[in-house]
Order: C-alpha cells, then structure tokens, then sequence
C-alpha cells in the first residue's frame, strides 16, 4: 500500500482547504474529525473517520490502516474567550490530545508532521510586529495551550526521527474562491466572517472592540491571510520535509495589515450597502497590532501568495455566506 497523508480537523475550516488541494493534487489523504465544529459537506474527496484525536485506539488503527506517513494536525478549539472562561477544555483537547496524538505517531514511525499552530503564541509583540524568534508570552490560554503543543512536537522530534513544519497563523480569512467550500460554523468569531455575516443580514450588526488604539485610526491592525494561501503553504511544508528540510517553525502571514475599520470599509465596498456598526471598549488582551515578519516561509518554502488582496478576501467571504443562506444544509452534519 502506498502513503498516505492523515489530516485531524479535516473537516473544519482551514482542513478542508487543506484537504482540497491534496487531493486535487493527487495525494492520497484520510480525515480524522469528531465534527464537534467541522461538517462532513466540507470533506472533498477523502475518506472521513468520525472520531477524536483523544481516541488512542482508533488513532493507532487509523495510522496504520492508512499507512500513514505524514500527518497534517488541526484539530483543535480555537476561540480565545472561551479558553479563558474553560481553559481545561482547551488544555484537554489541543494540549493533551495532541500528546496522544503525537505518542501514536511516534509508535507508527510517522515521518513527517505539520502542525497548525497561531500567532497567540506571541502575545503582544514590541511594536506589533512578530518574528519566528520574538519572544513567545501567550496571554490566553488558547495561545499557551498551541505553544506547549509547539515544545511537545520540538522535544519529539529531537528524541527521534520525526521531522515538523510548525505553522504560526496569522488572521485567517476568506473562502474557497470556486464556492465549494468556507468557514461554515455559525458561531465563529473572525472579523471578516462576522462583518460578511452581517452584510448577509445573518448577524443584527458588527462590533469594533476599542477605538483608541495608537493606530491610523484607532482600531487594532491586523495581518490577515486568505485561506487557500495559507493551504498552499500546507502543501510546500510537505514538499519541504519530502525533500529532508529539517524541522522548523514558520509565520503565515503576509507581513502587512488591515485595520478593523478598513475592514469594514471593503465589506460594504463590496457588498455596496453600509453595515451597521456599534462601537464599543476594548477588549482585554487585544494587541493594538499584530502582523507577521513573513520573510522566512518565503525563502525557505519558496510559497508565493497568490490571494494577497483584501477585496478578494472580502469578496470570496461574501459570497460563501450568501452560499449558507441559499443552502442551509451545509450548515449541518
């Protein structure tokens, strides 16, 4: 049997991008999603194993049913204020589950792992702008738990044969530009999906989150990164370590940003209707900026963004949430 690739989350947003490309490039890929937030709509191509990354029995079964030689882990919880308000469940499912994870990997001699990981390790970096080897002081829970994950992975590999691609995420934003696919849970707490959600009339209004913040225009900045570059820089991670590159940790991101009212600007830009939006107090945590030094995955993966536009962004967004409400099957498992 020939290699394959097993993606955990692979049903959530970023996965199912991910998942996507493989396959339309041919590799041969299986999911593993308990579909606590990702749907089975979203899964183009692959087989899809209902369960959890907690699983050890059914992830060692998986692993070698598969032959699986590289694993692609997203499964985790992502919003930060419930890390803060339930930080066990965050410690529980992206920190100790993926110990599980990584114990069942090392057991099966995977070779290769490629580990979605965020800029919330970074916390509030000097000067809002966040390199590969700025200090990592995570002020949630969220962010901690990804980072301890990041030193599991790291002490792992230097134990043994496994080699990483640690992948540090900016603000991921935009949908599937051929309609297929998009950020489907209805709860999600992404600037640009809810501002998109409430051009679509889904949501009452958008909220802005401090308004004096020492930026252009007093709103946070942000670096936000359409979701199929951020897939692709999946893909040249795996050819990266297909051709012996040694583990690393890399920014996604495409090292500028946007402020939250420039933001909004374009959805109504695009959506040709004004928003309605309520102005409100900072939130606590919020860095005033944050965008990444993006240099490094350029030269060492040779990814070149193809998506580096915030209209484009905004506009792929748009048309996914207008898809929800035109079918809203696909908001259901």
């Amino acid at each position: 049997m020939s290699s394959s690739i097993l993606v955990t989350g692979g049903a959530g947003y970023i996965g199912s991008h991910v998942v996507r490309q493989l396959v339309e490039r041919g590799e041969r890929v299986v999911v593993l999603d308990n579909l606590s937030t990702g749907y089975r709509s979203a899964v183009l191509g692959a087989p899809l194993v209902v369960g959890d990354t907690a699983d050890r029995e059914l992830v060692t079964r998986v692993l070698k049913d598969h032959a699986v030689e590289t694993v692609m882990h997203f499964a985790a919880h992502t919003i930060v204020p419930e890390s803060v308000s339930n930080p066990l469940k965050y410690y529980g499912n992206n920190t100790c589950a993926t110990r599980n994870l990584l114990e069942c990997c090392d057991r099966a001699g995977v070779k290769h792992f490629v580990f979605s990981s965020t800029a919330a390790v970074y916390g509030i970096p000097a000067e809002g702008l966040a390199r590969e080897d700025s200090p990592t002081v995570p002020i949630n829970p969220y962010g901690l738990s990804k980072l301890m994950s990041e030193w599991m992975l790291r002490d792992l590999a230097a134990a043994s044969k496994l080699r990483y691609v640690a992948l540090r995420y900016f603000n991921v934003a935009g949908s599937d530009p051929g309609g297929r696919i998009g950020q489907t849970a209805p709860t999600a707490t992404l600037l640009v999906k809810v501002a998109c959600q409430q051009a679509a009339g889904v949501r009452p209004e958008i909220s802005i989150f401090g308004t004096d913040y020492p930026t252009p225009d007093g709103t946070g900045v942000r670096d936000y990164i359409h979701v199929e570059d951020l897939a692709d820089a999946h893909l040249k991670a795996l050819d990266y370590l297909r051709k012996d590159g040694a583990s690393t940790t890399l920014n996604c991101g495409y090292g500028h940003g946007y402020s939250v009212r420039e933001v909004l600007r374009m959805v109504e830009r695009v959506n040709g209707k004004p928003l309605k939006v309520v102005e409100g107090p900072r939130r606590a945590g919020d860095p005033p900026s944050l965008v990444a030094h993006a240099e490094r995955i350029r030269s060492l993966l040779g990814w070149t963004p193809r998506f580096d536009d915030l209209e484009t962004i905004v506009r792929t967004q748009l048309e996914w949430e207008f898809r929800l409400l035109r079918e809203p099957g696909l908001q259901k498992n």
